[in-house]
Order: structure tokens, then C-alpha cells, then sequence
């Protein structure tokens, strides 16, 4: 395997006017593989399921051609289940519906359980708690030699002191919060603010994820900085869309090298999962598709953004 995601749920979402999608399968792995596999053939999945993984989630799975031997299967418990309700302005609340012991077996990430071909991949993304991060998995992914991309899979509930600040930003190469996760964690601010805290803190490479108005890029070491703006497309729901541009940056960073193409290759990922309800479906030739965005895309994206400095 070449690239790596990890967490797998099954989420029931409540739109603010009060529609619902249940059982959608979610969790931030799934659609983050989806960004990876637009534009990388090797994608493998890491997560616990239970008993009860529907038949339909697993046809997903095998038809994007995404390598589940990191799914482990727990039939003593139900697969992990969590309502998703999204609010006016964008902001998404998580509650558990699976509790106790299944969901700590089913979200246990440790590298001993992966499997060799996934130990040997060239690079993985993450989400994490930003109060909470599994720094011990982060540290031995980079131990053995992988590009660790980090997400905040949720806002912080309190502004961060400065060492927790500098152990989660610090602690993949890539660091991608959107704005408000980012205001959460420090304090509000403009985006290119933001990004020169996180840089003081620690981060070598921010994507920072701006919805409609696209992302930022940072790099640390160098000053070089881009706007990138999303593509247009008809938006039905944006959840997910985030984890997709995450796996396509990640993708992009690796192949390339390049800050801009990066960013060029997560938000065409990103621009697939607003068309629907929850992942696209099997079938369409999506990676001619995403050419032809991305092309859209290149020349609109020529003018480097002002300094973060």
C-alpha cells in the first residue's frame, strides 16, 4: 500500500432543516480514501467494524478498489454508529449512538496492528481529537519513515495552551484545520493570522480549509503560500468534503512535491463529495473527471498569495 486513512462509522445526519440521512457511511476514512484513490492506485483503509457492516458499505469498498485488509472485525459489538447534526452556519455536533467498549476497540489505531503492507506505506492520514491526539501513532508512523498528514476530526472546546498547541500541530508534516477549527484551538483571527500561529507553534506545511472560499497553503520553511480556490460546482452537502480534500493534498504533497498542485489535487476531491448525500456513487470514470477539474482549476489558481510573514 501506498497511501493509508483510518476511522470508519456509520453516520445518521440531521441537516439544519431537519432532514436526515441514516446510515451513512462515514467516519472520515471513507472519503478520504475517495480523495486519495482519484489520483493513486494503492489505497488501503484502517478501522474497526462490527457484526453488523452493511452489505452496501462493503460493496462501496470494493468497488472504489480500496484495500480493506486494515478493517478489523469485532462480532462481539455493533458496528460504530454517531448522530452527525449540522447547524446553519456549518458548525457539526457528534453524538455517539454505539457506547462503551466497542467504541474504544472499534477507533484503537496502534502500529503493531496494521497490517505489513500498510507498515511500509508512503504515507497516512489521520483524523484526531485536537484536546486528545494519538501522538504515540502519529511518532511511530514518522518513525518508519512515512509522511503523516494530521486533520482535526473536530473544533476544539477550549483555546489550547502552548505546549498541547505545539504537540498537535507539530506532529505530522501536514496540519489541516478549517478556520474555525483553527480559531478554536488559539482564538479568532483572519485565515493568514491563523497560519502564522500555527507555523510559531510548530506546523512545516498548513492546508487550511476555507469551504466555499477554498484553502490556504503554507509552508514553513520556505514562506511559499497559495489560495486555492474550490471548484465550482453544484453543492447538495458538504460533509465529508473535507476529509476528501485531506486524502487528495496528501496524495498530491507525495507525488509531486509541489504546494500548489497539492492543493489543486484536494480540492477537485473535495468538489466530488458537495455533489451528494455521503460518498459518490460506484460506477463513473471519476478520475477523467478529475483531469478535467483540475485543469479548470490550474488557471485559476496562478497567483501566489501574499506572504504568511
Amino acid at each position: 500500500m501506498d497511501f493509508i486513512t483510518y476511522s470508519l462509522i456509520l453516520d445518521d445526519i440531521v441537516f439544519p432543516d431537519g432532514r436526515t440521512a441514516m446510515g451513512v457511511l462515514g467516519g472520515g476514512g471513507p472519503q478520504t480514501a475517495f480523495g486519495m484513490k482519484l489520483w493513486a492506485d494503492s489505497v488501503g483503509l484502517v478501522g474497526g467494524i462490527g457484526h453488523d457492516f452493511p452489505v452496501g458499505a462493503r460493496r462501496w469498498l470494493e468497488g472504489m478498489e480500496i484495500d480493506t485488509a486494515g478493517l478489523r472485525c469485532f462480532p462481539q459489538h455493533a458496528s460504530l454508529r454517531s448522530w452527525q447534526v449540522f447547524d446553519w452556519d456549518g458548525r457539526r455536533t457528534q453524538v455517539w449512538r454505539t457506547r462503551g467498549q466497542a467504541v474504544s476497540d472499534q477507533l484503537a489505531l496502534r502500529f503493531e496492528d496494521l497490517p505489513l503492507s500498510y507498515q511500509t506505506a508512503r504515507a497516512f492520514h489521520l483524523g484526531v481529537h485536537p484536546e486528545s491526539p494519538d501522538l504515540a501513532m502519529i511518532h511511530a508512523l514518522r518513525a518508519n519513515g512515512m509522511m503523516v498528514s494530521v486533520e482535526p476530526f473536530k473544533h476544539a472546546g477550549r483555546p489550547l495552551p502552548a505546549a498541547e498547541l505545539q504537540a498537535l500541530v507539530a506532529a505530522g508534516h501536514v496540519f489541516s484545520p478549517n478556520q474555525y477549527e483553527a480559531e478554536t484551538m488559539t482564538s479568532p483571527g483572519e485565515p493568514l493570522t491563523l497560519i502564522r500561529r500555527l507555523v510559531d507553534a510548530g506546523s512545516e506545511i498548513i492546508a487550511m480549509r476555507l469551504g466555499e472560499q477554498g484553502s490556504i497553503l503554507h509552508r514553513a520553511d520556505t514562506g511559499e503560500t497559495w489560495h486555492i480556490p474550490a471548484f465550482a460546482t453544484p453543492v447538495v452537502e458538504p460533509c465529508g468534503a473535507g476529509n476528501a480534500y485531506c486524502g487528495g493534498f496528501l496524495v498530491g504533497w507525495v507525488q509531486t512535491g509541489d504546494l500548489r498542485m497539492a492543493g489543486l489535487y484536494g480540492a477537485v476531491a473535495a468538489s466530488f463529495l458537495v455533489e451528494q448525500v455521503g460518498l459518490p456513487p460506484v460506477g463513473p470514470d471519476y478520475r477523467q473527471e478529475a483531469r478535467r477539474r483540475l485543469a479548470w482549476l490550474q488557471e485559476r489558481s496562478a497567483d501566489k498569495q501574499e506572504d504568511a510573514d
